[in-house]
């Protein structure tokens, strides 16, 4: 069943956690609160560790107020799943933390048409490994979690332009092991990045690399180096992107494992501050979220 739920730092590589109502709140308290759903309840990670700090910290922000979601267990029942029919129109925006069985046809729809009438939509780590046969989330996402097969990959140059390997060349998704790497930003004009500085040190974390999908409309905002001495291809893989869906928008970052009791990448102040002005930009189209006092630096 369906459950709605209402609502010390090392820089560089990132510890401690919320930034506490008052230090944001001084900023955006004349800002119209933005309307949250996070959807969980099935991944491959940990999302029980993982969507309650989420969920403090964007209420944390000053900025939104957050209900959750979350769909039934796997091997439900279906009369479980027909009471699972969250009402996206709700919310300004959609988080998904969730990599599962497929959503019923209608749950399916309703997203669809919400993005596309101007709904925005944020996707988080494995998230984007969710739903390969949902092709209006694959158009939606860009890039996934599939296989060399699925579609074309995007990686960045030396020169920075962005090189497009076509379906069945090249790896398929996967990552190396967790490690802190570099963050660059590649578009710095973007208000997700904006004011970000154009390199960062992220804590520990799944680097994704060989992401798959359509690939169209896609703007990447931030790369990651993924070094071949770590499990990598050698490549600079996308970390930020952002794609339009219909009048909607689509924020995605592949940062932000967890597994079992390690949360050290959803505490990195990067990572905070990518996943709150992400929310917002999906939401709105703008961020007014400020680049925090903590956020790493390149060292």
């Amino acid at each position: 069943m369906m459950k709605i739920r209402s609502g010390a730092v090392i820089v560089g590589l990132c510890a401690g956690w919320a930034l506490g109502v008052g230090q944001w709140g001084q900023v955006l308290g004349a800002e119209e609160k933005l309307r949250v759903l996070i959807v969980d309840g099935q991944n491959n990670h940990n999302w029980r560790a993982m969507t309650p700090p989420m969920k403090a910290e964007l209420e944390g922000s000053g900025r939104f107020t957050v209900d959750v979601a979350t769909t039934p267990g796997p091997r439900a029942k279906p009369s479980a799943w027909d009471a699972f029919h969250p009402d996206f129109a709700r919310y300004d925006v959609v988080l998904s933390n969730y990599n599962g069985e497929p959503w019923p046809a209608e749950v399916r729809k309703a997203l669809e048409d919400y993005v596309a009438n101007g709904g925005g939509l944020a996707i988080i780590h494995a998230a984007n490994n969710a739903f390969p046969d949902w092709p209006a989330f694959n158009e939606m996402i860009g890039l996934g979690w599939r296989s060399r097969d699925f579609g074309d990959r995007l990686t960045v140059d030396e020169s920075g332009q962005v090189v497009r390997t076509p379906k069945g060349q090249g790896p398929s998704s996967g990552h190396g092991a967790p490690h802190a790497f570099k963050v660059v930003v590649r578009n710095p004009n973007h208000p997700i990045t904006r004011g970000m500085p154009t390199e960062w040190m992220h804590a520990k974390d799944e680097l994704y690399h060989g992401q798959r999908g359509p690939a169209a409309h896609l703007e990447i905002l931030a790369t990651a180096y993924s070094a071949k001495d770590k499990g990598g291809t050698g490549s600079h893989e996308p970390m930020i992107w952002v794609i339009p869906y219909g009048k909607g928008r689509v924020f995605t970052t592949v940062m932000g494992h967890v597994m079992g009791s390690e949360t050290t990448a959803i505490r990195c102040p990067g990572f905070r501050t990518v996943m709150l002005r992400g929310t917002e930009w999906a939401a709105t189209g703008r961020v007014t979220i400020p680049i925090p006092e903590d956020f790493p630096v390149s060292h």
